[in-house]
């Protein structure tokens, strides 16, 4: 995730799939089903590994959190699942993770099988001191609100897009409106197969 513009503490990264029109879903009872070809597609595995073994903390929202902690446990145990797809289960389970929400306790996290997760309440706050504290990047997980949220604090110093060649037509957007920012490309890569992208920016 380094580049060579660095900022002093550990780099914050925010990885989200988004559509072509901007949503990063259709709303709380989204399936993920327009972008799911691509979630599973082993070209997305190898590129989203060197994205997350880069990472030694996870912050995601309540959203993001229920829906994890219902699906990968499954998929980690699965013998039919790839060796990266356990891997990264292993990997969610197991990392340091902090969840943002206003209505979850630490009770429920702890009901889970996956451990070393806190809640957090105050999202600035909480992220200054992370980038302070020892460890590698931190890495914000697919949560559009969250990374609404540190884009407004200036937080957010490397945006993992992937682009998925399909609309939506409403939803929740990954920028807000009025936002303003520049940044600089560090790389763009395209999968075999799929009309599908990733940019990789950094803030410039």
């Amino acid at each position: 995730m380094s580049n060579s513009t660095q900022r002093a503490g550990r780099r914050v990264a925010a990885e989200v799939t988004v559509s072509m029109d901007g949503y990063s879903s259709t709303g709380p009872d989204d399936d993920m089903s327009w972008c799911m070809a691509h979630i599973l597609s082993g070209q997305s595995e190898l590129h989203y590994e060197g994205i997350w073994r880069g990472a030694s903390t996870a912050v995601l929202g309540r959203v993001n959190w229920e829906g994890f902690t219902s699906v990968w446990p499954g998929l980690t145990d699965d013998p039919a699942s790839s060796a990266r797809t356990r891997d990264l289960g292993r990997w969610l389970a197991t990392v340091e993770k902090v969840v943002f929400t206003k209505t979850l306790e630490q009770a429920d996290l702890d009901r889970t099988d996956w451990v070393n997760a806190r809640i957090g309440r105050d999202l600035e706050a909480e992220v200054r001191a992370l980038k302070q504290a020892e460890g590698r990047d931190i890495l914000v997980l697919n949560s559009a609100s969250i990374i609404q949220g540190l884009l407004g604090a200036g937080l957010v110093d490397d945006l993992y897009l992937t682009v998925v060649p399909t609309t939506l037509g409403g939803g929740l957007r990954l920028f807000p409106d009025n936002f303003a920012s520049t940044w600089q490309l560090a790389t763009a890569t395209t999968f075999p197969g799929s009309s599908t992208v990733s940019l990789h920016y950094y803030r410039a």
